[in-house]
């Protein structure tokens, strides 16, 4: 029985994932892609990704980094830097690997990486996923996983903040 990865051995650089994965997926193992900034972790971040783990033999979490956290979120964001981030999303049982990308949205790594298929959150619809079209150039299928929508990390720093 091997022993379960640490979660400083589950965050791998990009050159990193694309060599494992790569030899992952050539022994028959099929992945899947889950992003997100996971500025504040909470139960809709978890259920998230327990869910897109249930859609293949591996679970790949992307992590913005900080830049694009900051981009996407606004000022004062992240609360959280990128590595600690990326560190506790790893410490889920349910992710393989993580990580850290700083693109917007996660369409240069589906092309490099080449996931089964990519797990976006009920906020989105099969349609509106903005790396739909990146994930049908490498054959790929998007699945639309989780809980409804009802926990947001910005949501919980207003309520923290007043």
């Amino acid at each position: 029985m091997s022993r379960p990865r640490l979660p400083a051995e589950k965050i791998l650089g990009r050159a990193e994932a694309r060599e494992k994965l790569s030899r992952e997926k050539r022994g028959g193992m099929t992945l899947a892609l889950a992003n997100g900034c996971f500025d504040i972790l909470h139960v809709g971040h978890v259920r998230y990704l327990q869910a897109a783990k249930r859609e293949a033999d591996l679970l790949l979490v992307a992590v913005n980094g900080d830049e694009s956290v900051r981009e996407l979120k606004g000022k004062g964001r992240p609360v959280q830097p990128e590595e600690d981030r990326a560190e506790i999303v790893a410490s889920l049982a349910c992710v393989d690997y993580v990580v850290i990308f700083e693109e917007k949205t996660v369409a240069r790594l589906i092309s490099e990486l080449q996931p089964d298929v990519q797990c976006k959150g009920t906020d989105y619809t099969a349609d509106s996923v903005p790396e739909r079209e990146a994930m049908l150039k490498v054959n790929g299928r998007v699945a639309i996983v989780g809980d409804p929508k009802d926990h947001d990390s910005s949501k919980l720093l207003l309520r923290l903040r007043s």
